[in-house]
């Protein structure tokens, strides 16, 4: 079902999806305002958010020009949906000015406060936090955080962390803030001798606060997060002790909601500051009729662990609703540095979009940014036994994983299992051929001159059962599995009896 959903979300692009996300929040807010079940009056609202609309737009429009990229509208529209949230709605002179100048701060601190091509700090944080620790009008309220907003936050942020599959991050968030509130609650009873009741405290923790909105919509943002799962983690327990806890800074304000996001970006920047770097396109070619290979060479210091992807920049006019950046997996093994190869399918398509259009456009010699490498699509540590399961182009973490074994001398039970429509589809067969690791391929045709350690599965389908037949020893596997949702919701019933399954699903672009 989770891959199934994956594959639906995954043809929005993720800013377009957090901007209907946020929309449909904006106009649950504005409706709940008119009954009079939230604090901003509608015109409050109204107004603040055309305030932070046309400030925003203005600075992005203007930056982007001078920097020769392209306008992106949906950027400019979540962050002025995501400060609407925060900063306290007004009709008063003195309230909207201070709102635009959130805005300007926010906006300004995406080209003035970045790291190649990654963003240091919340741009949304960083405007609520200066305003409000100067007085410059406004001030950070976190008026989302009511007990009538609070489910319908928790369902549309649960669709983007799905989406960017970093629900388990804001549950790591959700779980610290809410334990260390309540912990704080209970001390700050015991010093005053007031009642406390336990369930109350944490009924308030969670539908009372702007937690959830904060670890949804904020904590989440991609290019703020570090690359590895258990350093996204670190991030999300350090907001979690300071939110939940504010600490007094002086006399003038408290470490809370935007500021401790803030402190969190900074730690995140330093796990994540040697990653961003640039890539030179040297050579493409097609590697089978319908998917080609791009070579690069990297220029500055790159590192990555065989299995990571990278975010690859492609800017042009006129993007479509997906945006002009996209994941891919690394082909090459990081023995190969500072060559670097990524593969897309590139089959004829009706209606290709505009990202693959300006990457298929791109001629050698181009530059091409990435924010850094990212993923925890890697091998267990050990020897334990691995199986690798890969569709079509999904083969390419395969490739640079058997490599990187291949050129360090380790030695490794690994079994790949290769799909693909037919036999011309079967990608690197020369690379994996060389690694020595034993492949079965499913493809509709039979494939020639197959080397002594390959074979083909003779029209069994790939499904659970079919798995299980060419696989029998599964539960004493490791399963990594790389391809669209529906084959690993296909393969679901076989990899629970798997030694431990890593997914990786695509969805296309």
């Amino acid at each position: 079902m989770r891959q199934r959903v994956l594959a639906v979300l995954g043809a929005i692009s993720m800013y377009r999806l957090v901007l209907f996300a946020l929309a449909a929040l904006a106009v649950i807010a504005l409706g709940l305002s008119l009954a009079g079940l939230v604090g901003p009056s509608a015109g409050e609202i109204l107004a603040s958010f055309a305030v932070l609309t046309v400030a925003i737009s203005v600075v992005d429009a203007v930056a982007q020009r001078v920097l020769r990229l392209p306008w992106r509208i949906e950027s400019s529209l979540v962050t002025a949906l995501i400060l609407l949230f925060v900063l306290q709605p007004s009709l008063t002179l003195a309230g909207l000015g201070g709102t635009a100048l959130a805005g300007v701060l926010a906006s300004l601190s995406k080209y003035l406060i970045a790291w190649r091509g990654r963003h240091i700090v919340n741009p949304a944080a960083f405007g609520a936090a200066v305003v409000t620790i100067l007085g410059l009008g406004t001030f950070s309220a976190w008026w989302v955080g009511t007990p009538w907003l609070s489910p319908f936050v928790a369902l549309l942020g649960l669709v983007v962390l799905w989406r960017t599959e970093k629900v388990r991050l804001v549950l790591v968030f959700l779980a610290v803030v809410v334990i260390v509130s309540v912990v704080r609650q209970v001390v700050q009873a015991q010093a005053f001798g007031v009642p406390f009741d336990a369930g109350d405290a944490l009924v308030s923790a969670v539908t009372q606060t702007p937690y959830l909105f904060l670890g949804a919509f904020m904590l989440s943002e991609p290019l703020t997060l570090p690359p590895r799962r258990w350093q996204q983690f670190s991030v999300a327990a350090l907001v979690g002790v300071l939110a939940g806890w504010p600490i007094a800074v002086g006399t003038l304000f408290t470490l809370g909601q935007e500021r401790a996001l803030l402190i969190g970006n900074l730690l995140a920047f330093a796990f994540a500051l040697r990653g961003s770097v640039r890539l030179i396109l040297t050579k493409r070619e097609f590697i089978t009729p319908t998917a080609q290979e791009l070579t690069f060479r990297a220029k500055g210091r790159v590192r990555f662990i065989a299995g990571q992807y990278v975010e690859l920049e492609v800017p042009h006019r006129n993007p479509d609703a997906r945006g002009t950046r996209r994941e891919f997996s690394i082909v090459s093994a990081p023995a190969d540095l500072p060559t670097l190869r990524i593969a897309y399918k590139d089959g004829d398509q009706k209606h290709p979009s505009s990202y693959k259009r300006a990457l298929k456009a791109a001629e050698p010699g181009a530059a091409l940014a990435v924010t850094g490498t990212w993923g925890d699509f890697v091998l267990p540590r050990g020897s334990s036994p691995v199986l690798m399961v890969a569709a079509g182009i999904g083969v390419t973490p395969f490739v640079s994983q058997l490599r990187q074994l291949q050129a360090t001398g380790v030695k490794r039970d690994v079994v790949l299992v290769y799909v693909a429509s037919e036999a011309a589809e079967l990608a690197f067969r020369d690379e994996l051929a060389a690694t020595g690791a034993r492949t079965i391929v499913f493809t509709r045709d039979e494939p020639v001159d197959l080397p002594a350690h390959w074979t083909w599965a003779q029209g069994i389908r790939l499904d659970a059962e079919g798995l299980q037949r060419v696989v029998p020893d599964l539960a004493s596997r490791h399963a990594f599995i790389s391809g669209p949702p529906r084959l690993i919701a296909d393969l679901a019933p076989a990899l629970q009896k798997a030694r431990g399954v890593t997914t990786d699903a695509f969805a296309g672009y």
